[in-house]
Formats: C-alpha cells, structure tokens, sequence
C-alpha cells in the first residue's frame, strides 16, 4: 500500500480519483489548492503525488517546483485539462515523472502509477544500498591518530590536490580514499579503483589507458582505460610502487598535460580526473633505488596521509569490533553475538599485523564458530590464539600426532600468515619469504588457500 496525494480544485475529478486509487488498496488524501498540498505533504509523505497544472492561487508547475525542493523523493504526476507540449515539457524540466491530460483514462493512470511506485521503490533500494556500501566504508576509530588522519581528509578532499596515502596492508588506505572522493564535488562522478600489483606490468598501460583493435594479440575490440572511465571523477592507483617505471613515465605524462593516448592509437584524448594514490612501500628508498621516479612521486605526494597501523591505535578495537559485529549481522546475515569485555581486551592485545582487515577477518570467525549466545575470552584464545603469547594455535600445532602434520600445519599458516601480510601479492611474498614464485603457487594449491572476502 503506497500513500498518494490528490490535487485538484474540481471536486468531481478529485473525489473520483480518491475513490479509484482507494478501491486500489493505496492511502489516499485529497486537496484542493496548491497551498494545502504542502501542507499534506508535510504531514503525510506521500510517495506520489498527482498534480493538476491550472489551480486558483499557486498554480500545479509551481507547487512541484517547490515539492521537488523539499521532498525530492516524491514522484510527483502532473494533470491537466489543458496540456500543451510546452507545459509538459516545462513540468518535465522541473522534475515531473509523467504527464497526464483529462480526461483521465483508468487504465493509463494505473499503469502509470505501478510504474512510479516501481521508481519509488528502486530509489529506495538504491538509497539502502547507498547506507549499506557508506557503512561499510566508515572509517571507524576515535584516537588521535586517526582523528589526524579524518581531519586531513576533511581538509583536502574539497580540493582537486592530488593525495598520496601510505600505510601498511590492511590498514584501510581504500577506505580514506573513497572518503576523499565522497566528500568532494567529484561525489557523483565514477570512482575508479586499479590494484597495480595485481596487473601483469604487460598489461597495465593497457588498463590504464585502453587500447585499440588489433594493438596487440589479443587485442578483439576497442577497450576505454581506467583513464577514461574515471573522467570527471576520482582515478585510485591502489599498490602504485609496484609499476612499472615504463607506465610510471606515461601516468605521469597523464598528470602533466591531462590527456591519455590509447595503446596502438594515435589520437589523445583529454581527461579530467582526480588522481589518489596509496601504496604500502617506501616510495623515497624506492627512488634511491632507481625503481620509483622522483618527478613522479612529488606529482603524486601534494597531500600526504599516512594511516597508523592498528597497533598503534589500539584504543580504537573495541569501536572496530562492535562495528564489525553490527556490519556482519546485517550485511553478511552472520548471527549477532556479544562479544565480552575480556574477550575484546584479549583482542586488545594481539600484534594484528594484517591491521584492520585482519581484525574484520577475526570478528567474523569468532561469531561464526563460538559456541553459546556470548564470545567469551576463551574463544578468543580457541580460534585467534595469543601469537606467541602461549595458548591458542601453539597448542593447536603441539597437539598434532606425527611430524608431518605439525610440519604441514605450520608450513600452511605460515604462507597464510605471509599472504595476508603482503595483501596477497604472490610476487612480493615469494621474494620477501625466500621461495620461488612457482614453488609457492603449488604451496597455495597443496594447501588449498584463498584470499579472504
């Protein structure tokens, strides 16, 4: 049942209109005049409205103009018994979802009423998602350190400065990114995200720029780069120290004249877009090391934010957790636990070297897999384990029968752990632990490991 609001100064068409949309099962209020509409609207909220055009005093144009103002989530049908195709198009411009002229036919009127009530109920989907997605990109914490890096991000992101975040894997540099965006005159416009780490550096120009037919094997239609698809709005290099210096020299082309070529073509094209970038290395020993440009860095380094690990921060995991117990249980529909004040200081004091998504990762296995209403400190101790401090997944290791399964077992959360730390990046991991790339694939494979959600 939807709530309708009736205007019309003749009280044959009014009545009859109440009556129609009433037998329809929907809640119906009738007014005459242009005044008394904003008056029912404020009180009852419609989710539609129907609007005569000629009416004594305000007129129907006018009284849309000012409902599209105030409420502009009502779907307003405008009706006259003297439609012209300027006035339709006028009420049109102004926001008007259809016109109809008397006199009025049912069956018309009904479809066109599913059909806003349709509209009405997809807008609000999108709005709950909208409260859903914003919700899960909250950047949640109340310490100082974070309190610094939200007021940097206030600061900067009604400004087109370019922003260079930096930080640990897991720490949420992706999130203040998509605040700055939300928070600048770009809203509206795409968010783009690209993970250079994750594309082949044969590859990369190719996503950042497009290419065109034929450019190169593979190459069966015409492809828009990253580029392009972000114009007007915010381009996010995400893992920017893992590329290539062949591409770095064309982003920074991109930067310096706002034009991209496509791979293979020869025509540029002329971008707008906003240029965040985060990465989890140290972009100056980077250039000290001749595989990080320096005119590139200081393009990209205007604004610097840098996000604190979780260790440091740790006054700010009981916020996370209750945060992530509210976003599983009513996004992911995982059974709602509370989790107790000694388990949450159990929490308190372990490393969390994958920070913040590792901590997402725990909340979520612990209201999965502990038993009873309540996670306890026990649990914690179960399923998380204190990471060198005794309990937990040592003794988990020790209790294994042969030494096989022990060497299997901690071979396993090893490359687990590694995997997670370096944001799985199977090349850099390889490199950091001392494996061969290719070795370290049939580990993932053996142990059958895959990235978290």
């Amino acid at each position: 049942m939807a709530r309708l609001l009736v205007v019309d100064d003749e009280r044959g068409i009014r009545d009859a209109l109440i009556q129609l949309l009433e037998y329809e099962g929907h809640e119906v209020v009738g007014v005459a005049d242009g005044a008394e509409a904003l008056l029912a609207a404020d009180r009852t909220e419609p989710d539609v409205v129907f609007l005569d055009v000629k009416m004594p005093g305000m007129d129907g144009l006018e009284v849309l103009e000012r409902l599209r103002a105030e409420y502009p989530g009502v779907v307003v049908i405008m009706i006259s018994g003297h439609g012209t195709i300027e006035t339709a198009l006028e009420a049109t411009r102004t926001g008007a979802y259809d016109f109809l002229e008397k006199p009025l036919d049912s069956d018309r009127l009904l479809v066109t009423l599913r059909r806003a009530l349709e509209l009405k109920g997809l807008t609000r989907r999108i709005q709950d998602l909208r409260h859903r997605v914003e919700g899960r990109d909250e950047i949640v914490g109340d310490s100082p350190a974070i309190r610094r890096v939200l007021a940097r991000v206030e600061r900067v992101a009604p400004t087109d400065a370019r922003v260079l975040i930096t930080g640990e894997n897991g720490t949420g540099k992706e999130l203040v990114a998509r605040a700055i965006h939300r928070l600048s005159p770009r809203a509206d416009a795409p968010f783009v995200e690209v993970n250079c780490a994750a594309i082949p550096s044969e590859l990369i120009e190719s996503v950042l720029f497009g290419h065109v037919k034929g450019s190169f094997t593979g190459a069966v239609s015409d492809h828009v780069g990253k580029f392009q698809q972000a114009d007007g709005g915010t381009l996010f290099l995400d893992e920017i120290g893992d590329m290539s210096l062949n591409a770095q020299a064309k982003v920074l082309r991109v930067l310096e004249e706002g034009v991209v070529t496509p791979v293979g073509g020869s025509e540029p094209v002329r971008v707008d877009v906003r240029v965040v970038a985060a990465t989890n290395k140290d972009l100056e020993a980077a250039i000290e090391d001749g595989v990080f440009r320096k005119d590139l860095y200081y393009r990209l380094n205007v604004v610097p934010i840098e996000i604190p690990p979780l260790r440091e921060r740790r006054e700010d995991i009981p916020l996370l957790v209750a945060h992530f117990v509210r976003q599983l249980s009513e996004g992911e529909g995982i059974t709602p636990r509370r989790i107790s004040d000694e388990a949450v200081r159990r929490l308190e004091a372990l490393p969390w070297p994958g920070n913040v998504r590792e901590l997402r990762n725990t909340v979520e296995r612990l209201l999965i897999l502990a038993e009873g209403n309540e996670v306890r400190a026990a649990d914690v101790e179960r399923l998380v384990g204190m990471r060198g401090g005794g309990g937990g997944a040592e003794e988990a290791l020790l209790e294994l029968e042969t030494f096989q399964e022990f060497k299997d077992a901690a071979e396993r959360a090893f490359i687990a752990h590694k995997l997670r730390q370096h944001d799985w990046n199977v090349a850099e991991t390889a490199r950091r632990i001392g494996m061969p790339r290719s070795n370290l694939y049939k580990k993932i494979e053996k142990y059958g490991l895959v990235r978290d959600a």
